[in-house]
């Protein structure tokens, strides 16, 4: 790799210059994809490949919060940006949405306690569908 104090070149910005010339950039993305994702893990966590697989392992190579195996996400806090722990996609995306904002978490599960609806036994094997909020919209021909 070609290393130099200035700015390596490149065609994607308006100035001619970028923050990697194409041989380094092709050299981490792409002839080795291993090191791309060292390269990732340091950059943006601060973290390796090892302290990953540990932290992995500290939580039984399952997601932290749902338990889906082989999670590959890492969740961070946005305001200070230190790692939490490893979650699957859908778990990690759904506190990002929420912005890792404890509050809105607890509205949202408050919400869904109250509006989902559940079943209810009321004679062995017969249930009913019951909602803290809701009633229980009959179809137009009953």
């Amino acid at each position: 790799m070609e290393t130099a104090n200035r700015a390596c070149s490149s065609s994607r910005r308006p100035s001619g210059n970028g923050s990697c010339c194409k041989p380094c950039y092709t050299c981490v993305q792409w002839l080795a994809p291993r090191s791309a994702r060292q390269y990732h893990l340091r950059r943006r966590y601060r973290i390796g490949q090892k302290e990953f697989g540990a932290l992995l392992a500290e939580q039984g190579g399952v997601c932290a919060i749902c338990g889906t195996p082989d999670p590959e996400r890492v969740d961070h806090d946005h305001v200070f940006g230190n790692v939490r722990g490893i979650l699957c996609f859908n778990c990690n995306g759904g506190l990002g949405q929420f912005s890792g904002d404890v509050r809105r978490l607890s509205e949202a599960i408050r919400y869904l306690k109250g509006t989902t609806w559940q079943r209810v036994s009321i004679h062995p094997g017969v249930y009913r569908l019951y909602s803290p909020r809701r009633e229980l919209r009959r179809s137009p021909s009953s």
